[in-house]
């Protein structure tokens, strides 16, 4: 008779506990190591910081206030129908790594708003155009 660590079927029956076993300690460590950048200590502020947001949008549909976005070599180009403040802010959000986000105040320059920016990362964008005293905004989900 051969020993119990021989046959195959003690193995076979250990395996599947054994993988689990090895699955959560991988869990465990990606959910240590990786940050919850999607996740809001702020929830309840932030909800109605975004009911201000929604009510400046609808201002800016109200006057009538549009743009074009352009994005290309380093520099971005905003053309504003409606409304003609000196500058604009727009803020380009990544969707999902808000280490990526951009803040960027742009000079009007020949009948549109331009400035420098950095490379974009791959992935999806959101562009947030206002206006510099707060009272409207424009946002457009993908560049």
């Amino acid at each position: 008779m051969t020993p119990w660590y021989k046959e195959p079927w003690p193995w076979i029956l250990m395996a599947p506990p054994a993988v689990a076993v090895l699955a959560g300690i991988a869990t465990v460590w990606i959910a240590v190591a990786s940050a919850d950048g999607l996740v809001a200590d702020d929830y309840y502020m932030q909800g109605l910081a975004l009911n201000r947001a929604l009510a400046r949008e609808q201002r800016a549909s109200a006057l009538g206030i549009a743009a074009q976005v352009e994005v290309g070599a380093g520099r971005i180009r905003v053309r504003l129908e409606g409304a003609a403040p000196e500058a604009l802010f727009v803020q380009l959000a990544h969707r999902t790594r808000a280490g990526y986000d951009q803040r960027l105040r742009l000079a009007r320059v020949a009948g549109a708003y331009e400035a420098e920016m950095a490379p974009l990362a791959p992935g999806g964008w959101r562009v947030v155009i206002e206006d510099p005293q707060g009272s409207w905004r424009i946002v457009r989900e993908a560049l």
